[in-house]
C-alpha cells in the first residue's frame, strides 16, 4: 500500500503540514517495501486558487491508497473521494509519527471536508 504524507519538509522526521492542498510537499511511503520518496507541491503552495484540486489530482496521479493531513477542503475531498482514495486526519507531529499512526490504525478517517482555521 502506498500512502501520502503533506509535509513541510523532505524526509521522515519533518513535520507534517496541515494543509493539505498548499502543503510544500507530498511524501510518498510504501508500507510494503518502506521506501518513500519527495514530491514537491511548491507549485499549488502558491496557487492564488485551485490548490486543493489540482494538489488532489497530483495524489490521484500518483496512485496512493490513502493521504494523511490536517484538513481537507470541500473540492480537494470530492476529487480525492471520487478517486476512492481514503483520507485521515492527523497534526502535530512529524511524517514518520504520522505513519506510525496510521500503520496502529490510531488516526481518524475522514468523512466530511473541513476548511482550514483562520491564522
Amino acid at each position: 500500500m502506498k500512502i501520502l504524507v503533506t509535509t513541510e519538509g523532505e524526509n521522515l522526521q519533518a513535520q507534517l503540514d496541515v494543509r493539505f492542498g498548499r502543503a510544500k510537499n507530498f511524501l510518498v511511503y510504501s508500507t510494503d517495501t518502506m521506501k518513500w520518496n519527495i514530491v514537491d507541491n511548491q507549485d499549488n503552495q502558491d496557487a492564488g486558487h485551485g490548490a486543493g484540486v489540482s494538489s488532489a489530482q497530483k495524489v490521484v496521479d500518483l496512485g496512493v491508497t490513502a493521504v494523511v493531513s490536517g484538513h481537507f477542503g470541500p473540492k480537494a475531498y470530492e476529487v480525492l473521494s471520487a478517486a476512492k482514495i481514503m483520507m485521515f486526519s492527523t497534526s502535530d507531529c512529524t511524517v514518520e509519527e504520522a505513519i506510525d499512526r496510521h500503520r496502529n490504525g490510531k488516526l481518524p478517517l475522514v468523512t466530511t471536508p473541513k476548511e482550514p482555521q483562520s491564522h
